[in-house]
């Protein structure tokens, strides 16, 4: 049983691998529409809010900017899903084997 997980968590290892590599571009953040008078919705401008090396940073998106910083945001949510996902296999994979050189031993 051991041996058949251990060959599962390889394959979705390999999986996550070749998902990885087709990500383009990526930024963290979250991507808002911000307006200089809010009670009338007017003068709507859009930016974007993220944390990097320990600091928290907004920056103004121009309008034609926002579907391209979107689709890198969206990236990198892809990029952290797999990436967790990954450390968790592999901690896994881990203990199997060890599990399977006790067994084998």
């Amino acid at each position: 049983m051991t041996n058949i997980r251990l060959k599962a968590v390889d394959k979705r290892i390999a999986q996550i691998k070749g998902e990885l590599a087709t990500i383009e571009g990526m930024r963290p953040g979250s991507l808002t529409k911000q307006y200089s008078n809010p009670s009338n919705q007017s003068g709507a401008h859009y930016q974007i809010s993220y944390t990097h090396e320990m600091k928290s940073r907004t920056e103004h998106v121009r309008r034609e900017h926002v579907k391209e910083v979107r689709a890198q945001i969206k990236n990198y949510k892809t990029f952290k899903k797999l990436t967790t996902e990954w450390v968790a296999l592999s901690i896994e994979r881990s203990k199997l084997a060890i599990k399977l050189a006790k067994e084998q031993s």
